[in-house]
């Protein structure tokens, strides 16, 4: 199945060896993936802070890094969702925004693993978390 992905998913698909982490790897196999441009930038900060907390080693780091970059991803520009992430600013940061921008524009489900803007209200896009 199709769905918009956001850095908390890719980032457990690659370095999650937990429940989180599998349901992730199913979801990046499933079906083609869509993502905002941001998403690589996004996920590279959230590796940089798992490394600087000793939560990665620099290698398990650079490995998920490699490993990001050779993903098959259909990637989104900003400009054609800038308008709906100014509406939903009240509701989520404009990061997250645009992730819920192109699902939205999609009709895909977007596919997070972070439960405060799966529980957002504003977002008319369907999300798909771990059960």
């Amino acid at each position: 199945m199709s769905a918009v992905v956001d850095a908390s998913l890719l980032v457990a698909a690659l370095v999650d060896s937990g429940a989180a982490g599998r349901w992730a790897e199913n979801v990046l196999a499933a079906g083609p993936i869509h993502a905002p441009e941001l998403v690589r930038a996004e996920s590279a900060n959230v590796l940089r802070r798992l490394e600087r907390n000793r939560q990665l080693t620099a290698a398990a780091a650079s490995a998920a890094w490699e490993d990001l970059l050779q993903l098959d991803l259909a990637l989104y520009a900003f400009e054609p969702f800038a308008d709906r992430v100014w509406e939903l600013r009240h509701a989520v940061t404009s990061y997250d925004a645009w992730y819920v921008a192109v699902a939205e524009a999609l009709g895909l489900p977007l596919a997070t693993l972070d439960e405060r803007l799966s529980r957002a209200r504003g977002p008319a896009c369907r999300f798909l978390t771990p059960e």
